[in-house]
């Protein structure tokens, strides 16, 4: 039999421990342990886990090593075939991993299988996070089957297929142990935000496919750790994501988003700098700083990715523009990705 492991990954969340933990340990099957990684919690997460929760297994870290660093050290302790991955915010009703199961059992060559993913606030809409299943466009934009840009659709079945997409949602995202440790897991350096996409698009480089299961639906509360526009996220997102097309895109690919994307980015900075947000305007050059500080270092993984290759993602990647697509009106997922 397989062994399956829930690991939550938690940091001064206390509060949705109390609020969404309890679904989680009522719908884990028998024999799936959950446990709760703590990064570093300054908050009484650690004492309210060990008094209210004992069937729930607690691993404490000594830092906030961010969502990346924290589930690679966390996950290099725990003993597992899969690894089922979810945000703290998150409430799964009863039957909701059967399915994922089935289909990593069913699949061997599905690396991750992962949940739809429906507001928490709006059980009417899918959540932003996920949705149904993620792709990105020809200049690393991401965008979901039920969500593009910021404009998130109705669920009215629309994307109940189970089908291979480009990336699926850490907030849920269940693994192959096996995969993600010979891959090295997340981008540590990352931090958080993006890594999981990141994470997918190596493991489809790797040879393996990413699959939404949209039979399994669970529900997620969003938004706990930073708005969607703060300046930090601002910052990791570009970063992050300019980080990962260097490393991941084919050299046409790459040469196409060098020129590019610096011209929309800097286009961003200053719509940002119009509206009065400073910090957000300057969280865009830090990115790039960051970015340019780190080409040695990304060069490295880039020819350690291409020199492994056994497969492509490029059928999951829109070649057009969704932010071209979403101004012109276009703004459900419709048929975009066949």
């Amino acid at each position: 039999m397989a062994v399956a492991k829930i690991v939550i990954l938690n940091w001064n969340g206390v509060e949705h421990l109390r609020r969404f933990l309890p679904s989680v340990v009522a719908a884990a099957p028998e024999g799936v342990g959950v446990i709760v990684a703590d990064n570093g919690s300054t908050d009484d997460s650690v004492a309210v886990l060990a008094a209210e929760f004992p069937s729930v297994s607690v691993l404490c870290m000594d830092a906030n090593y961010g969502f990346a660093g924290g589930y690679n050290r966390a996950l290099e302790g725990i003993e597992a075939d899969y690894y089922l991955l979810l945000n703290s915010d998150i409430e799964t009703p009863a039957g909701w991993l059967e399915p994922i199961l089935d289909c990593l059992e069913r699949n061997p060559d599905v690396a991750v299988a992962a949940p739809k993913l429906i507001s928490y606030a709006d059980r009417t809409e899918f959540e932003y996070a996920g949705a149904s299943g993620g792709f990105i466009d020809y200049l690393g934009y991401p965008f979901c089957r039920g969500r593009i840009l910021r404009r998130v659709e109705k669920d009215r079945g629309q994307y109940d297929d189970q089908r291979d997409v480009f990336w699926v949602s850490g907030a849920a995202f269940c693994c192959r142990a096996d995969v993600f440790r010979a891959l090295g897991g997340f981008d540590g350096d990352f931090f958080a935000h993006m890594e999981e996409i990141d994470l997918c698009w190596r493991m489809q480089l790797a040879g393996y496919r990413v699959r939404i299961v949209p039979q399994s639906t669970v529900y997620h509360l969003g938004g706990g750790t930073l708005q969607t526009d703060s300046p930090t996220k601002v910052f990791y997102n570009h970063r992050n994501n300019l980080a990962m097309l260097y490393k991941c895109t084919s050299p046409a690919q790459r040469l196409f988003v060098a020129v590019a994307r610096p011209v929309l980015d800097m286009l961003a900075a200053l719509s940002y700098l119009a509206q009065g947000r400073r910090d957000n305007f300057r969280a865009v050059f830090r990115a790039y700083r960051d970015f340019i500080r780190w080409h040695g270092a990304l060069s490295r993984k880039r020819r350690a990715i291409r020199e492994n290759r056994k497969g492509s993602a490029s059928e999951n990647i829109y070649r057009g523009s969704v932010v071209l697509r979403y101004l012109l009106g276009r703004r459900t997922f419709g048929s975009m990705m066949r």
